[in-house]
């Protein structure tokens, strides 16, 4: 089943302690607390929503799971370089004075410009100069986008809530975009309101600061009750995704109902751009039959809009064209399919009357499928010594020492798409078998050749192929191509041998993926509430999408999730927030790099 609907990014209810429960928890040292209100309960309704399954069989036999051959590991960065990025510490005790929730996972919202770097996680961002110095934040996003604090805990009032951040530098215009979803919570409960929006800001320079007054901001109402064919709304916009041509800013999301489990399928918004950039709202819904996408065996879900690295990339065909890649595992199983899209005629988006047309071709591919959840390297893990000693064991029907929880390695949805040099590049998570052990988790990559002509869409899949690491697993890619075509991917890299640690390697089309670098090695293992019995688990959120971006001068940057610090039980105890690198609740990080391809 493809679990769509866990990717609201946040840790879900540690429902005793939201009880008002304080649990306490002495080890020969000062007592710790766990307080309530750490998490928003109120998010358990949109946790596990999933896209229905069709009643077709799957595509490919379950004895077609994927057997690459896996790439050498290099304990090396190789020819890149880097800093470390955001992180949980950050996000719950520094950014609006502590006004935050403890949220779990980060996601990835990195976009460069000029001579500036925005990172953005759930629910914060921050500004770097290109060198790695930040200038700017760690931010609030619910401050910048609303003006309230996420939670203020005494009285206790809710602000709304915001998840799934993305940002995109357009090379044309020199000006930063950003979204975000945003549900609406009764200030006083935290229960949803009824209310969604998409939000997006635009910056009034290629300089800005965290500062609103430096964005326009807009919000788009995706509650879309009026709309004939939109089961169970009031809906709201999941995994809000990004892209850009010449003519248009485009967000497509997952509509889910706020109330219910129905699904909806995915919604494309276009916007004009440029009016964006100047401080107006125009945009177009481009919506199919019944207000649905309809794809294959059912609505189709996450597709990816492209963005590209120069406004030379961008096509200029049928009046403006702006591609999308899309998974089409509708079981949950495997598949051998990808789903291109074209929204064409893009440049009527500047006019009064919009007339941007979505079509679609179905190809063959390579197969992927549902991964399952990843190991990660024994450590320090001072949580879930905690939890054993609060409720008898770590895991559920466990009394053994506590152990690493898994990583989600989530479901096979298009991570990212990029159009450059007349290609569109995407990747996502598969299941793969590796030389040894068990399934683990790799990634599929997809190299298509679109085009637009008088005969509609056509596509040919110029390259495909695996990126895998034996008996480790690869979690969460993105690939950044530059003008020259030139592919530099992204992951997690987690397993026996390794914490969680931020890698790269290059692409080529024709010979497949190089040398796996660890630009960012982990220094222990992920150690976050989301895994642990009874507050969430038993497998543990992790960045449900990385990012890879190439710059004009021909360098691709990226980031992704790994666990840039350790501390053991005695430095925890005396110090829950081990110097400043974690909170009781986790301990996630984020880890910028750069290389020239």
């Amino acid at each position: 089943m493809n679990r769509l609907g866990r990717r609201v990014r946040l840790g879900v209810a540690l429902a005793t302690l939201a009880a008002g429960v304080l649990a306490v928890v002495a080890y020969a040292a000062p007592s710790i607390t766990i307080g309530p209100n750490e998490v928003n309960s109120s998010i358990e309704k949109a946790v596990n929503r999933a896209i229905p399954n069709s009643q077709s069989n799957a595509h490919v036999p379950s004895s077609g799971v994927p057997r690459p051959a896996s790439s050498p590991v290099d304990s090396s960065a190789g020819a890149a370089t880097g800093f470390a990025g955001l992180n949980h510490f950050q996000q719950r005790n520094v950014a609006d004075g502590g006004k935050q929730f403890s949220l779990e996972p980060p996601d990835q919202g990195l976009c460069v410009g000029g001579s500036t770097v925005i990172e953005a996680v759930n629910d914060i961002f921050a500004t770097y100069s290109t060198a790695g110095a930040m200038t700017g934040g760690p931010t609030s996003l619910t401050m910048f986008y609303t003006g309230q604090h996420q939670i203020v805990r005494s009285p206790l009032t809710y602000g709304p809530f915001l998840s799934d951040p993305k940002c995109y530098f357009d090379p044309q215009l020199q000006r930063f975009f950003m979204t975000v979803l945003e549900i609406d919570q009764n200030a006083s409960t935290g229960a949803f309101d009824g209310g969604s929006h998409e939000l997006i800001a635009v910056s009034k320079s290629a300089t800005p600061s965290t500062a609103a007054g430096d964005w326009y901001q807009y919000s788009i109402d995706t509650t879309n009750t009026s709309l004939s064919g939109h089961s169970g709304c009031p809906c709201f916009g999941d995994q809000p995704l990004i892209g850009a041509d010449k003519y248009g800013f485009y967000i497509t999301t997952n509509e889910f109902s706020i109330n219910g489990p129905q699904f909806n399928g995915a919604q494309v918004y276009a916007f004009d751009k440029a009016a964006l950039a100047s401080g107006t709202l125009r945009y177009q819904y481009v919506a199919g039959e019944g207000g649905l996408v309809p794809l294959a065996e059912g609505p189709a879900y996450s597709l990816q809009p492209a963005t590209s690295p120069t406004a030379a990339d961008w096509s200029s065909a049928a009046g403006g064209t702006e591609y999308l890649l899309s998974a089409l595992d509708f079981n949950g199983t495997l598949d051998n399919r990808v789903a291109v899209w074209a929204l064409t005629n893009t440049s009527s988006l500047t006019s009064a009357s919009p007339d941007v047309q979505l079509s679609s071709v179905i190809l063959p591919s390579e197969v992927y499928g549902q991964p399952p959840d990843a190991t990660q390297k024994s450590g320090s893990t001072p949580l879930a010594t905690i939890i054993q000693q609060l409720y008898g064991a770590k895991n559920a029907g466990s009394s053994s020492a506590p152990q690493e929880e898994l990583l989600a390695g989530n479901d096979d949805r298009m991570n990212q798409a990029v159009y450059a040099n007349g290609q569109l590049w995407g990747a996502l998570n598969t299941v793969v078998k590796t030389q040894n052990g068990p399934s683990h988790v790799g990634s599929a990559y997809f190299d298509v050749a679109p085009s637009v002509g008088v005969s509609g869409l056509a596509a040919s899949m110029t390259s495909q192929g695996y990126v895998s690491a034996n008996n480790q697993n690869l979690l969460y890619p993105s690939i950044g191509v530059t003008s020259a075509g030139k592919a530099v991917y992204t992951a997690t890299l987690a397993g026996p041998d390794y914490y969680p640690s931020a890698i790269y390697t290059t692409i080529d089309p024709s010979t497949g993926p190089g040398t796996i670098h660890l630009v960012g090695a982990g220094l222990g293992p992920d150690d976050g509430f989301t895994g642990y019995p009874p507050f969430g688990g038993p497998t543990a959120r992790w960045g449900d999408y990385s990012a890879a971006v190439s710059d004009p001068a021909g360098n691709v940057w990226f980031a992704t999730e790994y666990i840039g610090q350790t501390c053991t039980a005695a430095a925890f105890y005396a110090d829950t927030t081990c110097g400043g690198t974690r909170t009781i609740l986790a301990n996630w990080g984020t880890y910028v790099g750069k290389v020239t391809p």
